[in-house]
C-alpha cells in the first residue's frame, strides 16, 4: 500500500527561535488590545492594520524569492509563523488567501508580468484576494464550473456566478476557475485560470449573510468581465492541473486543525483526562502530519493525498470540539468560553465544507491508496 504521508520532520534550533519570536509578538499584541483572540479568525478575522504589522516584520510573503520582494524564507518557517498566528486566534483573513494559494501558484505559473505586478503587493499587504471556484451548482465538483470565458480581441469576456468567495466584498481580485473550451473525454479538460480584478465594469458582489448576521461569505456575479491576456495565469486547457496544486497549499495548513484552538486550550481543563488526552493527541498528530507536508512543498513534491488526509481528519477534530465545549457550556452561559463556544457551533457546519466536503477529499485519498 503507498503512503499517505511525506516523512516526518524535526524542528531544528531555527524554526524554535522564530515560534519563540512571533509568540512574544503576539502577546505584547493581545496585552495591548490589538486583538481578541477568537475562533475561525483566519476566515473572517479582516484586519489590514494588523497584516500589515505582520508585513513590516517579514511574516508575509516568506517563501516568495527576494527578487519579487519576499523573502526567500522556508515554508517551514512560514509553518512556525501561521501555525502560531492561528493558535492565538489572530485576525489575518486579510492576507490568507494572497499568502497561502495566490503567491505561491503566481510563482509556478504566473507570468513575468503578473509576478511583478502582484507578488510584491501581496508581500507588503497592499493587494488582497479571494477564491474564484465554487459555483452555485457545483460545490466541490470543480470539474462541473459553469462559469464560462470566451475570446475576444486582445482577451477573454468572461460570464458566470462563483459562490462562497470569502471577503470578495473587501479583496482587490480572486483568480477563477473558468471553462474556456468544451470538455474532452476527461470533464475537468477545457479549464483555464484567469485573475480577474473585482473592480472590473460588470462584477457584482452580492453579501451572503450567515444564520449568525455576520459577512464574510459572498456570490460574485461575472456578466460580461473582459480580462486581457496579460491576466491569464499559466496556461489555457491547463486550469485542473493548476487548482490541484494549488488546492494542496489550501488544504494541508494548519488552519484545518486550529479553527477552533482557543475554545479547545479553554475546553481541556474541564474536560475528563481522558477525552482532554484524545483532543491533546489528535491536535499533536495533525501538527507533525502537516509540517511534514510543508516539508514535502518545499522538496516541490506533489501533496495533495496529504493535504487532503490533514484536511479531512483536522475539520472532523475541529467540530468535535465545538460539539464537546457545547455539551459542557449550560445554557445561558456568559463569558469569553461560552462566546467561543457559540462562534464555533455556528461555524461547525463549515468546517468540513470549505476547501471540498471531506466526501469528495475522501474519494481523493481512496484513489491515492489506489481503493478507486
Amino acid at each position: 500500500m503507498p503512503s499517505l504521508m511525506p516523512p516526518p520532520v524535526r524542528e531544528d534550533q531555527q524554526l524554535d527561535a522564530v515560534r519563540r519570536e512571533v509568540r512574544g509578538f503576539l502577546a505584547e499584541q493581545v496585552a495591548a488590545g490589538a486583538f481578541e483572540p477568537a475562533v475561525d479568525s483566519w476566515l473572517s478575522g479582516w484586519d489590514v492594520g494588523f497584516t500589515r504589522s505582520l508585513a513590516e516584520r517579514g511574516w508575509l510573503g516568506m517563501t516568495v524569492p527576494t527578487e519579487y520582494g519576499g523573502h526567500g524564507r522556508t515554508f517551514l518557517e512560514r509553518f512556525v509563523v501561521t501555525e502560531e498566528l492561528l493558535a492565538a486566534g489572530a485576525p489575518v483573513a486579510a492576507h490568507w488567501i494572497s499568502d497561502r494559494q495566490v503567491a505561491p501558484n503566481l510563482l509556478r505559473f504566473g507570468s513575468e508580468r503578473l509576478k511583478r505586478e502582484y507578488l510584491p503587493r501581496i508581500v507588503t499587504g497592499e493587494v488582497f484576494f479571494a477564491i474564484g471556484m465554487s459555483e452555485p451548482d457545483s460545490g466541490s465538483d470543480l470539474a462541473g464550473v459553469r462559469t464560462r470565458a470566451e475570446r475576444v480581441d486582445g482577451g477573454w469576456r468572461v460570464r458566470g456566478t462563483k459562490l462562497w468567495t470569502s471577503g470578495a466584498h473587501v479583496a482587490d481580485a480572486f483568480i477563477a476557475l473558468v471553462r474556456t473550451s468544451p470538455p474532452g473525454e476527461e470533464r475537468h479538460d477545457g479549464l483555464s485560470q484567469l485573475l480577474v480584478r473585482l473592480d472590473s465594469p460588470g462584477v457584482e458582489i452580492r453579501p451572503v449573510i450567515s444564520a449568525n448576521g455576520s459577512h464574510h461569505f459572498n456570490e460574485v456575479h461575472l456578466d460580461e468581465v473582459v480580462v486581457p491576456d496579460d491576466h491569464v495565469v499559466g496556461e489555457i486547457g491547463a486550469g485542473w492541473h493548476q487548482v490541484t496544486s494549488e488546492l494542496a497549499f489550501e488544504r494541508s495548513g494548519p488552519e484545518r486543525f486550529l479553527s477552533t484552538y482557543q475554545l479547545a486550550k479553554a475546553l481541556v481543563g474541564s474536560l475528563e483526562p481522558a477525552e482532554a488526552g484524545r483532543i491533546t493527541g489528535r491536535l499533536a498528530g495533525l501538527h507533525q502530519m502537516s509540517l511534514s507536508i510543508a516539508a514535502a512543498l518545499q522538496r516541490g513534491e506533489r501533496a495533495d493525498v496529504p493535504a487532503a488526509l490533514v484536511k479531512v481528519l483536522g475539520t472532523v477534530l475541529e467540530g468535535d470540539i465545538a460539539e464537546l465545549a457545547d455539551l459542557a457550556t449550560p445554557s445561558g452561559e456568559t463569558g469569553d468560553v461560552a462566546a467561543l463556544t457559540r462562534r464555533a457551533v455556528q461555524q461547525r457546519p463549515g468546517f468540513t465544507l470549505r476547501g471540498g466536503t471531506n466526501e469528495i477529499l475522501r474519494g481523493v485519498i481512496a484513489r491515492g491508496l489506489g481503493m478507486r
